[in-house]
């Protein structure tokens, strides 16, 4: 029996990257696309309460159907689900991102909080992320991304457990292999360019770059410019147990 798996991600419906997984997940069971209509990059695990939702499928001429949402990732996640799948899927993957989720930037990530949004609901769910911005490498990714989804089909994820995958921009035979990570050290830092338009109004468009200038070498940034598959086991207890016995002893009461 071919599995039910949904599609999500945060660049669009229309991105590449998608269509690229859909293709992938196609060859391994029946699919619904269900993503945001405009990119969402970088909005996190955020969901539209202020404006109703509205969703209009979409057919692409690379073949893809699916449904275009006004909302985030996580919104499309919570709509699929709830509004156009008659049963919860299988299996979730979101992705595929241009640009890697490692380090902190797992938290402002649109692609894991989609997974983390799965998490939620009981379904088994995979983020993945290309370490790439420019002439991403799907074929690679593609297959990576299947053979990811088949081993977690077969033995499952512990409740509330979630994947974040990134893969190295390589073709397939200088991929070294696959490594278990954990989240590393990788910090943005940030600056504002300023700019101007014709009227001489001023704004600010926000840059970032990516350090870390320590990473360990089980963590995910390090194994991924080492030519290896990260594959993070992720949840969303975030509780600071090491903290709570001193913070006992500040006697608030």
């Amino acid at each position: 029996m071919h599995p039910s798996i949904l599609i999500v991600n945060d660049d669009s419906i229309f991105s590449e990257g998608i269509k690229a997984l859909w293709e992938a997940m196609s060859e391994l069971g029946k699919t619904t696309v269900v993503a945001p209509k405009f990119d969402n990059s970088g909005v996190g695990h955020a969901i539209t309460i202020s404006r109703p939702l509205q969703f209009e499928k979409i057919s692409l001429e690379s073949g893809l159907s699916g449904y275009a949402i006004n909302g985030t990732p996580a919104d499309s996640v919570k709509f699929a689900m709830n509004v156009i799948m008659e049963n919860k899927p299988d299996i979730l993957v979101s992705g595929i991102n241009l640009g890697s989720n490692v380090g902190q930037s797992i938290l402002y990530s649109g692609t894991v909080s989609a997974a983390r949004e799965g998490s939620f609901r009981g379904v088994n769910s995979i983020a993945i992320s290309l370490d790439s911005i420019r002439d991403p490498n799907y074929s690679t990714s593609k297959t990576i991304s299947k053979k990811i989804v088949q081993y977690v089909l077969k033995n499952r994820l512990p409740n509330g457990t979630f994947l974040n995958v990134t893969i190295p921009n390589l073709s397939e035979d200088r991929i070294k292999g696959f490594k278990i990570t954990k989240q590393g050290s990788m910090y943005f830092s940030d600056s504002f360019d300023k700019i101007y338009n014709k009227r001489d109004s001023k704004g600010f468009w926000l840059t970032a770059e990516h350090c870390d200038p320590s990473p360990s070498k089980d963590s995910d940034s390090f194994v991924v410019k080492e030519g290896y598959v990260s594959i993070t086991p992720l949840h969303s207890e975030q509780t600071n147990l090491k903290f709570i016995k001193e913070l006992s002893s500040w006697s608030f009461n």
